[in-house]
């Protein structure tokens, strides 16, 4: 049996089979995503209600004015920042929580023993977090226009600009989110440890704080990071043209956008193909 099961897990399997036990596995991720009480409270939902309490508390504050003279609400001027965290949050958080539990527990070990190859294994948590990211910013985006009123763009260029933002957001958050999680020790520690990560970042990139009202050497720290990037490009999408002005160089800067958030997907990758083990190394 042990012969046999070695000849499993290293013999290459053909490419379709790979596929199609990517594409299973990103179905039981999603289930078992959705299972987890304090994932889709502190990931899925999370964005969501932060975006509710601003929304609220800042009713009668005005964020700026539009072209027209009519004032941006407190729902417009955050829905952005929210699909961002919620891009790193569904990332980054959920991702490295998660395998680094799965390696605490032992089920990578098990799984380093099966048939299923790596690469479907990867394709089911990114393909999950690809998922439930679409369904978390549908929910962000049906709730800003339905509850709060906000006027969501007409310009098919904005969603354009929306869509690549958020794909390639979603997918180098995955992979970093793969990386990260050989940070913690063990998997009990895993949320003490990613979880202020993750926070952090998004007080200093402009997700909670307008980030030119942070120091100077504070914003330079941020601009290194993936996530005040994706923040400027999903507020380039759902902000006036006259905000730009606010921004460093006084630009969306959309091709920084994309530079910034595609090194960081090659960072993620190194650091991956480096780091990540079915089993620990100190197991």
């Amino acid at each position: 049996m042990t012969a046999t099961t070695a000849t499993l897990s290293t013999s290459p399997l053909p490419a379709g089979r790979t596929l199609r036990l990517g594409l299973s596995r990103i179905g039981y991720e999603v289930r078992g995503y959705f299972r987890a009480g304090d994932s889709v409270f502190f990931t899925f939902l999370f964005p969501l209600v932060m975006l509710t309490i601003f929304s609220v508390a800042f009713s009668n504050q005005s964020f700026g004015r539009d072209a027209a003279g009519n004032g941006i609400s407190a729902a417009t001027f955050y829905l952005p920042a929210m699909l961002a965290a919620g891009v790193l949050l569904s990332g980054i958080q959920n991702l490295g929580v998660d395998i680094a539990g799965e390696k605490g527990d032992g089920t990578l070990k098990r799984l380093g023993g099966s048939p299923l190859p790596v690469f479907s294994y990867f394709m089911g948590k990114i393909g999950q977090v690809i998922v439930t990211g679409i369904l978390q910013a549908a929910l962000l985006i049906v709730v800003a226009a339905v509850v709060f009123q906000v006027q969501l763009p007409t310009d098919p260029s904005k969603w354009m600009t929306f869509a690549w933002v958020f794909l390639l957001g979603v997918v180098t958050c995955s992979i970093l989110g793969i990386a990260v999680s050989a940070l913690p020790r063990t998997g009990k520690s895993a949320t003490a440890v990613i979880i202020p990560i993750t926070l952090v970042l998004q007080f200093i990139s402009g997700v909670y704080l307008s980030f030119t009202q942070l120091p100077e050497w504070l914003q330079n720290v941020a601009s290194v990071f993936p996530l005040k990037w994706l923040a400027q490009g999903m507020r380039s999408v759902f902000l006036p043209e006259s905000f730009a002005t606010l921004e460093r160089g006084a630009s969306w800067n959309l091709g920084g956008v994309a530079i910034a958030t595609a090194i960081w997907f090659v960072v993620g990758i190194i650091v991956c193909r480096v780091t990540f083990r079915w089993i620990r190394k100190d197991s």
